[in-house]
């Protein structure tokens, strides 16, 4: 009798097959965190397998995990590191880069180790940029106008200090901090 509840409680074979499959698809189109992997094969899992247990459901996602580690195709410290460069150059604060890899899945002192070398007055300059904000404006700057700026940069995470800094840059010096990070 305990056989069969152990039993039932592991994947089948074609249960492995499938989740191992999955998840070289999964990793060849993206890069993935383990907890977003995990979450993946489970939600799938569900749907392909309809008399699948709970049991099983965490056995064939933990599968997949460890089958990606000795892939070496899953790395949460390289995701981090990419994820944060990409942000940063797409104009994101650290506050928010931070939430969003908290969300995947990413443990904290991996996305502190990864923030370290991100610029939030580069970002918030792209910002800026992206936006027509600041030095970078086209129009008149009226009151409502400076608050929905300097609303916009707090919105996004930055500091009120980085907004009032970028805020009042010239298009000269807002160019100078561009040109400094890439130079790096």
């Amino acid at each position: 009798m305990e056989d069969e509840i152990q039993q039932s409680d592991a994947p089948t074979p074609r249960m492995l097959s499938w989740a191992r499959n999955s998840t070289i698809y999964r990793l060849e189109r993206r890069m993935m965190t383990e907890k977003q992997l995990f979450d993946a094969i489970t939600r799938k899992a569900k749907q392909k397998f309809e008399d699948i247990s709970q049991a099983q459901l965490k056995a064939l996602a933990d599968s997949a995990v460890k089958f990606a580690y000795d892939q070496q195709a899953l790395d949460d410290v390289a995701y981090a590191a990419v994820s944060t460069r990409s942000a940063v150059r797409g104009g994101k604060s650290k506050r928010i880069i931070a939430q969003k890899l908290s969300l995947k899945g990413v443990a904290t002192d991996i996305v502190e180790t990864a923030l370290e070398h991100a610029d939030d007055l580069f970002a918030a300059v792209i910002f800026a940029r992206k936006r027509a904000f600041g030095p970078y404006r086209r129009g008149e700057l009226d009151e409502t106008r400076k608050a929905k700026e300097l609303s916009a940069f707090a919105r996004n995470g930055f500091s009120f200090e980085i907004g009032k800094k970028v805020f009042a840059m010239s298009l000269d010096e807002a160019d100078e901090v561009l040109e400094a990070r890439r130079a790096l």
